[in-house]
């Protein structure tokens, strides 16, 4: 009896050490697989750091195409890179290959320079299948969720793109109101273009009932070496994935976090897992903005940044505009990028699709950008919080902290 007592505590200590050592990848891999999420091995990952370097790359990409090229954005903005895009896609149209976009109602609506019915009647006319996705119909108010707000390219199947950026010009220029604006995205080749496509392909059955189940849509095959999960938010089908995602990631963090996301209001689970992350003495840093795009917004992301700062995370303020990108790195080994805000409509309601990256390559480059960003960022410690945000302007966080569920 002593020895089977005995081995029962040598099994017991094994499994106790095995936790411990098991690293955040593993765990978050292991933990977002139970979830239904597919990881893929031998792809390949380019990581654009900038507006001109995705449209640069993304055109090149389509003007190459043979086949199909599938586009599914928030919104295409009546201005010159939507223009220049549309007419790659008019002379790929002449070559015989198949073009599918479509974009979000209410996205279309409340950017300042929409297409207009004129726009999409010339598309069509040039044999673009272009459809919109929930047009704005009175009432109204049964349009405001949720809405589609992924960004997805998939050239001839075997190309992918996503990540934070839509089909606009002040991706390169910058606006009037907030300067300039960040962003990133990434290029996929490999067998998670195939999960891409997939997305797609259902979202598209449903605006057109149009079936793309055919071999030649999925041609994404080894292409490298990089493990990626794509994370797909679809309302009534994955509807907690993306919480999921980042409080598992948040709490499975042994040494850093590194996170840039503009609309920072998150949702309770979130909110505390990033509590739990700094009070157990993980480096966390964030970057904000310092100019933003929507009322309201920036106090209740002060709001939420002196909860963090009290509890030892790193604030940094990006001086130059608008810091747009939606990305978090964790311990050096994986990393996310996407187009999922740290929000209530994304973490609740929209349509969302985050790349999923488990490799120390592809972080460490996030990681080195993350760091040369702070060059051009002030670090908001409380006493500088305490100067700079007046009694209206901390009341204003607090109330936009009580309309976090809707923001």
């Amino acid at each position: 009896m002593r020895k089977v007592f005995l081995l029962f505590t040598l099994y017991l200590s094994i499994l106790t050490v095995s936790a411990q050592t098991e690293t955040s990848d593993s765990l978050t891999v292991g933990q977002m697989s139970d979830l239904g999420i597919h990881f893929t091995n031998d792809n390949k990952i380019e990581l654009l750091m900038s507006g001109r370097e995705k449209f640069e790359r993304l055109f090149e990409d389509i003007r190459q195409a043979k086949q199909s090229v599938h586009l599914e954005y928030f919104n295409f903005r009546n201005d010159s890179i939507a223009s220049l895009l549309f007419d790659i896609l008019r002379e790929k149209r002449k070559e015989g290959v198949e073009v599918r976009a479509a974009f979000d109602g209410f996205g279309n609506d409340s950017n300042n320079q929409p297409l207009k019915k004129s726009h999409l009647k010339s598309l069509h006319a040039d044999s673009i299948n272009i459809r919109e996705f929930d047009p704005i119909r009175f009432p109204w108010v049964n349009h405001i969720w949720p809405r589609d707000h992924r960004k997805i390219v998939i050239i001839d199947g075997r190309i992918g793109y996503t990540g934070g950026m839509n089909v606009a010009d002040y991706y390169i220029v910058g606006t009037e109101q907030v300067g300039e604006w960040r962003d990133m995205h990434c290029r996929i080749e490999g067998p998670a273009v195939n999960d891409l496509q997939a997305i797609f392909a259902r979202f598209w059955k449903k605006l057109g009932k149009e079936d793309l189940s055919a071999p030649r849509y999925y041609q994404g095959t080894c292409a490298g070496n990089k493990m990626i999960g794509i994370v797909n938010r679809e309302p009534n089908v994955s509807n907690e994935i993306m919480r999921r995602l980042y409080v598992q990631a948040l709490d499975n963090a042994k040494d850093s976090v590194k996170i840039v996301n503009p609309y920072f209001v998150p949702t309770p689970s979130v909110m505390k897992a990033l509590k739990r992350c700094a009070e157990r003495g993980v480096k966390l840093d964030i970057i904000m903005s310092a100019k933003y795009d929507v009322p309201l917004t920036p106090d209740a992301v002060y709001y939420n940044m002196r909860k963090l700062i009290k509890r030892g995370a790193n604030i940094w303020r990006y001086r130059l505009g608008f810091h747009h990108s939606k990305i978090m790195m964790v311990d050096g080994k994986f990393c996310t990028v996407g187009s999922t805000n740290l929000d209530a409509r994304s973490l609740r309601f929209d349509y969302e699709i985050n790349a999923l990256v488990i490799d120390p390559e592809t972080t460490a480059k996030l990681d080195a950008k993350f760091i040369e960003d702070t060059k051009l960022c002030d670090l908001v410690t409380m006493e500088e919080w305490k100067k700079s945000r007046t009694t209206w302007q901390r009341f204003c966080g607090w109330f936009g902290h009580l309309l976090t569920p809707f923001l």
